[in-house]
């Protein structure tokens, strides 16, 4: 009998997405308000070309990612610029959450707060206090 069988079907997309949007949801009301703009996508894996540009080798050695300019870094010049997004990498959180045996949304709630974290530009300190402050 496969774990999957044992334990029932992997969670899904819009389950990760779930626990994602309840984290941000329960961000504090300063950072929410910077993150209207800031797409979500829950993806099954990275594509090769992302995994090049950060010289990784194989999609589950990474559970997500920050793809725009941090806020402090902004300009009313950056017209044009395609709008700034969160991905998780469902795979990649997958296999983390069976690795390691953190629960799954302990670990999607962590991997959320770090991508939003480089949408502010903090500090890993930063971060864990952030990620402190949304826990149940």
């Amino acid at each position: 009998m496969s774990g999957q069988d044992a334990y029932g079907p992997a969670p899904d997309a819009a389950a990760i997405e779930g626990i994602a949007r309840d984290t941000i949801a329960r961000l504090p009301a300063v950072f929410a308000a910077h993150l209207g703009d800031v797409l979500l996508l829950i993806e099954e894996e990275a594509d090769a070309e992302t995994l090049a540009a950060l010289g990784l080798d194989h999609p589950l050695d990474l559970t997500g990612l920050y793809h725009g300019r941090p806020i402090g870094e902004k300009s009313s010049m950056d017209s044009g610029a395609m709008p700034d997004s969160i991905h998780l990498y469902r795979q990649a959180i997958l296999a983390e959450w069976v690795e390691t045996g953190v629960r799954l949304d302990d670990l999607v709630r962590h991997v959320t707060i770090h991508e939003i974290g480089h949408h502010f530009g903090l500090s890993d300190d930063d971060m864990h206090a952030l990620e402190d402050a949304v826990v149940d």
